[in-house]
């Protein structure tokens, strides 16, 4: 029951929050989000914490390291940005496999009182 429930928004949070942090531009998620009418909440809630966080982060390297780290995030931004969206998506699976796969199984085995 609860996979049915939770089964149409699988995807959506971690492909816009990935995307979010990627050095495509944003607009084509955007845009396909509404084309394959992807939920509108969370649409905006991964939009709003994986753009911001990807602002601050830039902000506080900024703050911490000076102008110098501005030549170095322009030098290397791409390769970068694919490092930490890989080590994003890898963390995105690890907690699946370890976190939801558990709890599917707990909850399968679960007796529930008729």
């Amino acid at each position: 029951m609860i996979e049915t429930i939770l089964e149409p928004f699988q995807y959506d949070f971690m492909i816009i929050f990935t995307a979010g942090f990627t050095p495509i531009p944003f607009k084509i998620f955007t845009i396909s989000a509404g084309a394959f009418g992807l939920n509108f909440f969370m649409f905006i809630l991964a939009s709003s914490i994986s753009r911001s966080s990807r602002f601050f982060l830039l902000a506080w390297l900024i703050k911490s390291f000076g102008s110098s780290i501005t030549l170095f995030i322009d030098k290397y931004f791409n390769i970068l940005s694919f490092i930490f969206t890989f080590l994003l998506i890898a963390g995105f699976i690890i907690i699946k496999v370890l976190f939801f796969d558990s709890m599917r199984s707990m909850l399968y085995h679960c007796k529930v009182p008729a």
